[in-house]
């Protein structure tokens, strides 16, 4: 029997109550994934590749404060979707393991498996998506899954490619024959992940209700359903929703739900309850979510566990995070939390790497004290009055600065000419002075009465965004993105957008000036201080550049 390997994974919805607080460096996600957050174990970290933090070493520091974090992405439509089904062969061989259930995005399928307790987790090599004919058992087509991933318990997700419109899918193992199969749903109408706040309301987090953007909605005309079968409405409690917000939709919970809420939400999701949400006077919406929360009542921390979290999003950036996470540990950052869109390119890998090497965020103090400044101060001193609950934080966008090819030293290093005005803002937040909607307006938030806002001021804490880099690195922003406007730049959509670079239009054609554009200001500051805090005095290395020679010297 394989080993049965955990990956810890959670949903990216449980950022809110993980946090101390959450620098929010991209704030909407691509359609075409519901890829689950990254977590692996306890206490391992994670960051991406797009935003470099500096705080002026001139700033005073007046003590410390905790703050707590918050995020909310959207997913944006591609295109319209195929119709597919999940079948399996008459005669399964495989009862033990079933299909949960099937959800159908724009461009793959997802299958969600579901495992007894002590069955063995499949592998890639264990399986094979199958495309059929109506009608017919003899399969047209047979795939390998893109991916094999882990939710939560005892679950797998296998990621198949979607295939022209009319073919069936069926997902077969490999010498023992189909699995029994699943309700499919589509991914654009339904209700896709759930949890239990801290003040016991449920939020459910939905596609399909189609509401105005950064609006309240009047919560009266909406309920949410509990049920283990949302199809017999006999048995499906009802709770009269709270708020209702862009695709948050919080309820009441019902006292039975709550008094047994460790059997209700089992990690081994079996019994697991579901939970969806109706408008009054139309159908249910479809729902693979589960009612879950992240502590029971006595596991809740006393104090807040972090002081200062980053959450992110990302697409193939594996080749920076090492980058990201040394340069920001040591700057103050104590957690990471990563939404991956779908990378290909070995994110888990390097991502095991950090934690091989034992690269605990705990290990930033001394550091610290050589480098002068702590952004953890920053904030603590910018948050104050205590009404305070946002801080905007402006960005520079940086250029190819010359380059033609990837920097070897990294992106701090190696990037160093930017446009002269500061682009948009991102957000560091106290989750708890969040509005109760949870509305977002990607970059900001709107906060509790009583709490307010402030802008940073450039000179004392900003923001590194190293948008346009060399033209091999850049031009993979043409194709899936985690964008917060324009989720594909090959589409004739938002064409003015600031989501895409002036210019170039909608095909991944080299301009012959690229390596020189987006260069107004030579700004070196940065470099200049990452390159004397952490080069190696014995190598002359920074600590991202000794890891990719040992991984060549593997190669030889």
């Amino acid at each position: 029997m394989k080993d049965r390997r955990k990956r810890g994974v959670s949903s990216w919805r449980v950022f809110f109550f993980w946090c101390a607080v959450a620098l929010i460096f991209f704030a909407a996600f691509n359609s075409s994934a519901l890829r689950l957050l990254f977590g692996v174990a306890e206490n391992h970290h994670y960051a991406t590749a797009s935003f470099m933090f500096q705080i002026e070493k001139d700033y005073p520091f007046k003590g410390s404060m905790i703050l707590f974090e918050g995020f909310h992405p959207r997913m944006i439509t591609k295109r319209n979707i195929p119709a597919m089904e999940a079948i399996s062969a008459e005669n399964s061989l495989t009862p033990a393991i079933s299909i949960r259930e099937t959800v159908i995005f724009p461009d793959q399928a997802l299958v969600f498996l579901k495992y007894p307790p002590s069955a063995a987790l499949f592998t890639k090599d264990d399986i094979n998506c199958t495309y059929l004919l109506p009608n017919s058992s003899r399969p047209q087509l047979e795939l390998s899954p893109s991916s094999v991933d882990f939710d939560y318990g005892n679950h797998q997700i296998v990621r198949c490619p979607l295939e022209p419109r009319g073919l069936i899918l069926s997902l077969a193992v490999k010498h023992n024959g189909n699995l029994t199969p699943g309700p499919m749903y589509r991914w654009d109408s339904l209700a896709y992940e759930a949890m239990i706040d801290r003040d016991n309301s449920t939020i459910v987090f939905v596609k399909g209700l189609n509401l105005r953007s950064a609006r309240v909605a009047d919560s009266s005309r909406f309920k949410c359903l509990y049920g283990w079968d949302l199809t017999k409405p006999k048995f499906v409690l009802s709770a009269k929703a709270i708020s209702v917000a862009q695709e948050i939709v919080r309820c009441r919970t019902p006292l039975s739900i709550l008094n047994r809420l460790q059997r209700f939400t089992s990690s081994s999701f079996n019994d697991s309850i579901k939970v969806s949400v109706r408008v009054i006077g139309q159908r249910t919406l479809n729902s693979i979510a589960r009612v879950k929360r992240q502590y029971g009542s006595e596991q809740l921390p006393r104090e807040k566990q972090h002081e200062l979290c980053v959450c992110t999003m990302l697409r193939n950036q594996a080749r920076f995070l090492r980058e990201w996470v040394m340069y920001h540990a040591h700057v103050g950052v104590q957690r990471w939390f990563i939404y991956d869109n779908n990378s290909d390119d070995d994110i888990e890998g390097v991502v095991e790497s950090l934690v091989d090497r034992s690269y605990k965020v705990t290990r930033h103090g001394s550091r610290l004290r050589r480098l002068g400044l702590s952004l953890k101060d920053v904030v603590a001193n910018a948050a104050r009055p205590s009404e305070v609950a946002e801080l905007r934080v402006p960005c520079h966008s940086f250029g190819p600065s010359g380059l033609k090819k990837a920097p070897m030293k990294g992106v701090m290093a190696g990037y160093t000419c930017r446009l002269a005005a500061p682009e948009r803002h991102k957000s560091i937040v106290k989750p708890e002075a969040l509005n109760t909607s949870l509305i977002n307006v990607v970059h900001h938030f709107h906060l509790k009465s009583g709490f307010r806002h402030i802008n940073m001021n450039r000179s004392k804490v900003v923001i590194n965004h190293y948008k346009y880099q060399v033209w091999e690195v850049f031009k993979e922003k043409f194709y899936r993105r985690v964008a917060t406007y324009v989720s594909d730049w090959q589409q004739e959509r938002n064409v003015g957008s600031k989501d895409r670079a002036p210019g170039l239009g909608t095909k991944a054609v080299e301009p012959s000036d690229w390596s020189m554009r987006f260069c107004e200001v030579k700004d070196t500051g940065l470099r200049d201080r990452v390159l004397k805090t952490f080069t190696d005095p014995k190598t002359s290395l920074l600590p991202w550049e000794d890891h990719q020679l040992d991984e060549r010297s593997k190669m030889y």
